[in-house]
This record gives C-alpha cells, sequence and structure tokens, in this order.
C-alpha cells in the first residue's frame, strides 16, 4: 500500500460538509490514516469569493496514481463540483501532495503538486499531519518549507476546528 497526502478545499455551500463527504468518499479507494485540523483561510489568485476551509488528509491505498486521481474527480463530481474559473469558488478540490518518494510529470498529474512549497494554506494542514514527509525533489520536510514562507503568501490561515 502507498502512503498519500491529499489537499481538500471548499469555499460554497456546506463548507465543512464537504470535506466531511470527500473524505467519506475516499474510503473507497484509500484507507483514512490520519486527517488535520480544518483551517479557514483567504482565497489567492482571485480574492473576491468566499472564504475556504482547506485539510490535509494521509491514505493508504493500492490504486495507481492515475486511478486514484480519477476516483479523486469522481468523488468531486458526485458533491457537485462542476468546471469553472481556475482558482475561482468550488464546492471541493482534492489534490494528491505527496505519494511517498514517487515523482510524476504527466499532463493530466503532476506529483509532488507542482505549487505545495509555496502555498500556506497547503502547508499548514500538511504539516499537522505530516510535518516530517520529505518534499521528493527538494528533499526538504514539510515543515522546514513551511518555516520558510514568508509570514503570508497565499492567503491567511487560522485553525477552525481540531
Amino acid at each position: 500500500m502507498a502512503h498519500v497526502y491529499l489537499g481538500l478545499g471548499s469555499n460554497l455551500g456546506d463548507r465543512r460538509g464537504n470535506l466531511e463527504a470527500a473524505i467519506s468518499a475516499l474510503g473507497g479507494v484509500a484507507e483514512l490514516e490520519a486527517r488535520s485540523r480544518i483551517f479557514e483561510t483567504d482565497p489567492v489568485h482571485i480574492v473576491e469569493q468566499p472564504m475556504f476551509l482547506n485539510m490535509a488528509v494521509r491514505v493508504a491505498t493500492n490504486a495507481a496514481p492515475p486511478a486514484l486521481l480519477g476516483a479523486i474527480k469522481a468523488i468531486e463530481r458526485r458533491i457537485g463540483r462542476v468546471d469553472g474559473v481556475r482558482w475561482g469558488p468550488r464546492l471541493i478540490d482534492i489534490d494528491i501532495l505527496l505519494w511517498e518518494d514517487v515523482v510524476l510529470d504527466a499532463p493530466e498529474l503532476a506529483i509532488p503538486h507542482p505549487r505545495l512549497a509555496e502555498r500556506r494554506f497547503v502547508l499548514e494542514p500538511l504539516a499537522d499531519i505530516g510535518a516530517g514527509a520529505c518534499h521528493p525533489v527538494n528533499g526538504r520536510t514539510i515543515a522546514d518549507l513551511l518555516a520558510g514562507l514568508p509570514e503570508s503568501p497565499m492567503g491567511c490561515v487560522r485553525v477552525i476546528a481540531a
């Protein structure tokens, strides 16, 4: 089984309910090992939209990366996500962040997530459950990446739930 870190976000509808529905649906393809606290974050890139709830989970799966991505996209559609503006509002967003020491750069999927190291709203929840996990490209831990960020790039982060 591979151990995979996923990032989840929602800023429309019942944000917390959307996160919980996504975690529950992941049970069909992966086993939940850990979950971070829930963080409320400012939107980035397109700032005129509702605040996000973000979190990270660690799962174990026997699925290959493309199969897990397909399952994730199906879960997003089931919860009600529709294609829209990049970085725009969404009911649910699930991203594959890290997959052990896998490095993959395909048109449909990049692992590790290409913007992982520059996003506080991703690193804060990820550090909650995987501070010692190592970025397979730059060799730094998640804790080191987070500590190296300026105080507030890519959105303010506040813990709202354990």
